[in-house]
């Protein structure tokens, strides 16, 4: 397989645990007390969350605003992140308690036996019609199908994980040889850019950045997630097994806070839109344009199981995470 490196973004292995904007050496630590005794008292627990700064977060940011997590004793504070992976090792040193990501972080961190967990789903991509991500390209780019990415340099957020993995399968299936990718890792909000300097031949984005590309004129090259598992899940709830032991009321509030947030988020589309016009500083009418994933914290293993061993199967991951012990339902 070509090499795979950084472009627009430092490192992955030398940097991250200073990806997460507002992280610091010293983390702010929670309350000691957990969320029942803080509810009980008229007090609300701190918890630092890491999310990326995405339409995807539109269902948490609306619902801390509206004071879902409040009811619950939570005091939260989104931090932003570029991917699940990079939240790892703030998740591990105590920055923060619970991260919302890509899953690939934590099959990775069991391999290593980190004591990371997912403890529930976020969103899931959409099984039909237009997804939540996608392969973009130029108009005069000449690529316009899966096949057509063979042998080029196309962006991924964090390299390693459902992005590639799930582009490999769709350029496979279509024909096209999967080793022959170079894959470049690139932040979400740099795409465009590294695409009009010809640095990237095609990236790969979730809205609001896919649809401000396809609305510029470009092509959609593919929804790999679509083409590959659909309805997989895009981002799921993670934590620390040593959290899980050490406050296990805690970590289940918090669990079923962000059951009700993404209850709540998947009956109010339009204040998760409202939230992401605020919090991505973009126009009310972009954010009425953007394809929503389903919110919901119901996990599908199966889905993760065959998201890992098409990873084992392209060398992505060693072998296959241990799913008795990564997945910890709360």
């Amino acid at each position: 397989m070509k090499m795979k490196k950084v472009l627009g973004a430092i490192a992955l292995t030398a940097t991250a645990a200073f990806v997460l904007s507002g992280c610091t050496d010293s983390a702010a630590e929670p309350d000691s007390g957990s969320s029942a005794d803080a509810s009980s008292s008229g007090e609300l627990t701190s918890v630092r969350v890491a999310a990326l700064p995405i339409s995807e977060s539109g269902a948490i940011w609306g619902a801390i605003d509206e004071g879902i997590f409040e009811d619950h004793g939570f005091d939260v504070e989104i931090v932003p992140a570029q991917g699940g992976a990079q939240a790892i090792p703030a998740l591990l040193s105590g920055d923060i308690q619970f991260a919302i990501g890509q899953p690939f972080g934590p099959f990775r961190a069991d391999l290593q036996d980190l004591g990371v967990a997912i403890i529930g789903n976020y969103a899931n991509s959409l099984a039909s019609g237009g997804d939540v991500n996608g392969v973009v390209s130029l108009a005069d780019s000449g690529i316009t199908g899966p096949a057509d990415l063979a042998g080029k340099r196309v962006s991924v957020n964090s390299l390693g994980a459902a992005g590639d993995v799930t582009i490999m399968k769709a350029v496979e299936d279509a024909g096209g040889d999967p080793t022959s990718i170079e894959f470049v890792e690139v932040g979400f909000s740099d795409v465009q850019a590294q695409l009009d300097a010809g640095n990237i031949d095609a990236g790969w984005v979730p809205d609001p950045f896919m649809s401000q590309i396809t609305g510029a004129g470009g092509n959609l090259v593919v929804y790999p997630y679509q083409a590959t598992i659909p309805g997989l899940e895009v981002l799921t709830t993670i934590t620390t097994q040593e959290l899980i032991d050490s406050d296990p009321e805690m970590v289940t509030e918090f669990a079923a806070a962000m059951s009700d947030a993404l209850d709540w988020a998947a009956a109010n589309e339009d204040g998760v839109r409202a939230a992401i016009a605020t919090n991505l500083e973009i126009p009310e009418e972009a954010a009425a344009g953007i394809t929503l994933p389903e919110f919901t914290a119901e996990l599908d293993v199966d889905n993760l199981q065959a998201l890992a061993e098409l990873a084992v199967g392209y060398g992505v991951l060693d072998a296959m995470p241990d799913f008795d012990r990564l997945v910890q339902i709360q």
